[in-house]
């Protein structure tokens, strides 16, 4: 569809009635115990939903040809009736949610106490904390910016270095809004000697105090700490602070920002690097967190809905809505169903006593199937919950083996001989790792930068965790040589493959393999036509 059409029309609000139906599901919310920011529905067509879930619920983006992609995709999916959006909410200040118009009134109410669920969550949960709560305004200037870009450089030439960054945009560090890093060394007392040499000034010797033992009694200080060892110990630690050390001196998580700090990119690639990744890391915590945050709001709706907002006449359509959402596809994990499930048998949980060392040292089945301790706890336990856990740790700690077993939580393999899906392991700590493994790190690859002058040559070393899965060959070719094209110089990456070690490469123009077990060195094979 047309953007500029779009955002001539943009901010219909709603009629009269959504208006006082939003007043009544916000006030039982809030009634309920949920604190969000204020919130702001706009109503919109089909099509204009369609292209907001293409940009990511933002209805101004940068021009690039995936957004137009994924609105045709999107779109289609929704006019051949295989998927509906019911809603779409943006983590900001004021919460900014979409209503469709053409859904019915229930599902309008079930909707607004679905969102109401979800800002809850993005104002309390900590790994939203860091997030920039004005992305709304962010987003616009980010387009702003890279269209003047393409006006000065030109279209081919900038889209094509977005491709080149999008295909990397995932190698952040995705906790790196949560938590603060304390670069390394900073507060070292080397680290203050090189700051004062850098800015021109001749570094003094450091304290004496910190290059002697400690010693029990002053009497023996002269004797354990001479004058001349101390001093020749704080003269190597000069000499060695002086000299240029490896950089970064600890592997880094955060590849995009390290090539943002230390590669020689132009401006207009500086700028559009750092709009790529700071989007990039504004949208992390809604992928850590999407079991939860997606589990949370229909936790919420569902109670609501039941218990105070739905009248007789809206329980039909209500269950057909929420059924459609929850329902379980053995093709892929539902995270509204299973967050929904875990956040109701937490709140079970904690209302019944079946959590502590007591109930995990009952080896009695049928007495942990009746226990009853009431302690009516549970709604406190959840609001704790959400406030803490992302999505590994959520499931780390409240998957148990008796949730698995009552849900009926089995890992499914396809079986083509049969052509149907097959229960492959009923072991809890089989399917448990499984779903770890793939909310780790979104199931992505976990590269690290280890050293930015490999072989002295200023050429760029990243080191990939192994988790027992091989990089994908044609990922990690492309990657490293749109990560090529941002360094300025080769890149390679230290892997394994089929249980070989081996260091990728990329010159920028062709990929290349040396497996370091023999020191060979490949060529990456011909893709196979």
């Amino acid at each position: 569809m047309d953007h500029s059409q779009f955002t001539q029309r943009f901010r219909q609000g709603l009629s009269e009635d959504l208006k006082r139906m939003q007043d009544e599901v916000e006030a039982v919310a809030k009634k309920a115990g949920l604190d969000f920011f204020p919130v702001v529905f706009e109503m919109v067509k089909p099509e204009e939903m369609s292209m907001l879930a293409a940009y990511g619920g933002f209805p101004q983006r940068y021009p690039h040809w995936r957004f137009g992609m994924e609105y045709e995709q999107i779109h289609k999916s929704y006019s051949y009736g295989l998927s509906k959006i019911y809603e779409m909410v943006i983590n900001t200040d004021p919460c900014t949610a979409y209503l469709m118009n053409v859904n019915h009134l229930t599902d309008q109410k079930l909707v607004m106490a679905h969102v109401y669920g979800h800002c809850d969550f993005f104002k309390n949960n900590m790994w939203f904390g860091g997030t920039n709560r004005k992305m709304l305004d962010q987003m616009a200037n980010h387009a702003a910016r890279i269209r003047r870009w393409i006006d000065r450089l030109g279209t081919e030439r900038v889209e094509a270095f977005i491709d080149a960054c999008l295909s990397v945009d995932n190698l952040i560090d995705i906790h790196a809004g949560a938590i603060q890093r304390q670069p390394t060394g900073r507060n070292d007392l080397r680290e203050q000697i090189r700051e004062r040499a850098r800015a021109g000034e001749t570094p003094e010797l450091p304290d004496a105090k910190n290059f002697k033992f400690d010693v029990d009694h002053s009497y023996m200080d002269e004797y354990i700490n001479p004058k001349d060892e101390v001093l020749a110990r704080r003269e190597a630690a000069l000499e060695a602070t002086l000299k240029p050390g490896k950089v970064p001196e600890k592997p880094e998580r955060g590849v995009l920002g390290f090539i943002l700090e230390h590669a020689p990119l132009h401006d207009w690639e500086a700028d559009i690097l750092g709009i790529i990744r700071a989007e990039a890391l504004y949208f992390a915590p809604q992928a850590q967190t999407k079991i939860m945050n997606e589990g949370w709001a229909t936790f919420w709706h569902t109670k609501l809905m039941t218990e105070k907002l739905a009248h007789a006449n809206e329980i039909v359509q209500y269950a057909e809505s929420t059924s459609g959402t929850t329902a379980m596809n053995p093709r892929q994990l539902n995270p509204y169903k299973l967050g929904l499930e875990l956040f109701r048998d937490i709140e079970m949980r904690w209302d019944t006593g079946r959590h502590g060392r007591e109930f995990d040292a009952c080896d009695d089945m049928e007495a942990k199937r009746t226990w009853f301790v009431d302690e009516r706890g549970g709604l406190e336990k959840v609001f704790g919950v959400r406030q803490v856990y992302n999505d590994v740790q959520f499931v780390d700690a409240f998957l148990t083996e008796d949730f698995c077993r009552r849900q009926g939580f089995f890992a499914y393999g396809y079986d083509k001989k049969s052509k149907q899906f097959l229960i492959e392991s009923r072991q809890f700590e089989e399917i448990k790792q499984k779903l770890l493994t793939q909310l780790t790190n979104f199931g992505q690859p976990m590269l690290e930068v280890v050293d930015s002058n490999f072989d002295n040559r200023g050429e760029l070393l990243l080191a990939h965790r192994h988790t027992g899965a091989d990089l994908q060959m044609d990922w990690a070719e492309t990657a490293l040589g749109n990560l090529s094209r941002l360094w300025k110089r080769p890149v390679h990456a230290e892997t394994q493959l089929g249980g070989r070690p081996v260091r990728l490469s990329h010159d920028g123009e062709k990929p290349s393999r040396t497996f370091l077990d023999r020191k060979e060195s490949e060529k990456s094979p011909k893709k196979e036509t």
